[in-house]
């Protein structure tokens, strides 16, 4: 998909769309950057970088383990 280890954040929503089928939103990774509970981000100066191990271990946090039912869902 990407051979750069490293994406500015304009391009991580793109990534996990096509690595995950996560929607994220710029203006939501933004929000997250500020208050916390997004992915880990570097620094080179003053742009952020997210390496794209951080980005694929954020998006597994954020899925469930596959359920066959909705019931099964709230027993996780």
């Amino acid at each position: 998909m990407n051979e750069r280890p490293r994406l500015r954040r304009n391009e991580v929503p793109a990534y996990l769309m096509g690595k995950f089928g996560i929607p994220v939103a710029l203006r939501t990774l933004n929000k997250m950057a500020t208050v916390g509970g997004g992915p880990a981000m570097q620094y080179s100066g003053r742009i952020p970088l997210y390496h794209v191990d951080d980005l694929d271990a954020w998006a597994e946090a954020r899925l469930s383990k596959p359920v066959s039912s909705t019931a099964e869902r709230s027993l996780a």
